[in-house]
């Protein structure tokens, strides 16, 4: 792995939630690096913030059972998070209420929250929790490779979808942060799916893994093309939309047949 990479992986921790991460010596003085150059630092990223509920659900499980854990490590990963891609998500959904591009762009600009933000909320939440809690009758293990794997390639999903569509509109922070090279996605992808690889196949097998993989890309491609027709392009809400689908669909991938080893 590169060495950029890793030095890269404290700015992508402090993009991607809001866990106090120090900068580097070398990061004072510099400009903080743009999305081409932190893409491949996500996945590295997404993977280190999943260990943290990855640990809460350890701890809980020892005291109030898979149910309870399944519930609180979800919600410590939307609290490191400071609930980011929740909110992309929320926006999303909300804004596919609207009857026209520039009604919907407006709509997802708009800080309120609306049913449409809530219920989705509540599915992306209900079914996070849902799977990590079945995976757990297959043991710590399963639950810890899955949550990182997910952590790992949901990241990916991002820069993705920067890198799949033009911006819709002419500010925000998909505009600001600009679009991710082939170059850098390559690299981004390799690594997720190594982590992925290392993380899952031990404890679920290669049918996980592979069935988790396909429903997540799955779900990536429907939604850049959601994203194309509904909103003319991507914006910063839709990439963290993209995040949070790609997670969900990832670890209901993984129960096809870690269900059935």
């Amino acid at each position: 792995m590169p060495i950029p990479v890793l030095s890269d992986v404290p700015a992508a921790l402090r993009f991607l939630s809001r866990l106090p991460v120090p900068a580097l010596p070398s990061e004072r003085d510099a400009a903080p690096p743009g999305i081409d150059r932190l893409a491949p630092a996500f996945p590295l990223a997404g993977a280190l913030i999943a260990l943290i509920g990855v640990a809460t659900f350890i701890i809980s499980r020892s005291l109030f059972g898979d149910l309870i854990a399944s519930v609180l490590a979800v919600a410590v990963l939307v609290l490191a998070t400071g609930g980011f891609h929740d909110d992309g998500l929320a926006d999303t959904a909300d804004a596919l209420g609207g009857w026209s591009i520039e009604r919907r762009l407006e709509i997802m600009k708009d800080s309120r929250i609306g049913s449409f933000g809530v219920l989705a909320l509540i599915v992306s939440f209900t079914l996070r929790v849902g799977a990590v809690q079945t995976l757990a009758e297959n043991g710590v293990a399963a639950v810890a490779g899955a949550l990182v794997a997910a952590g790992a390639l949901s990241r990916l999903a991002g820069p993705a979808m920067l890198a799949a569509l033009p911006p819709a509109r002419t500010s925000g922070l998909s505009q600001g942060v600009g679009r991710p090279s082939a170059t850098a996605m390559r690299q981004a992808a390799a690594i997720a799916l190594a982590i992925a690889l290392v993380a899952v196949f031990p404890s679920l097998g290669a049918l996980a893994l592979m069935s988790g993989l396909v429903l997540g890309m799955a779900s990536f491609c429907g939604l850049v093309r959601l994203a194309k027709v509904q909103f003319g392009g991507q914006t910063g809400d839709v990439a963290g939309a993209a995040i949070q689908a790609v997670e969900i669909a990832f670890l209901l991938g993984l129960l096809i047949f870690a269900r059935h080893p």
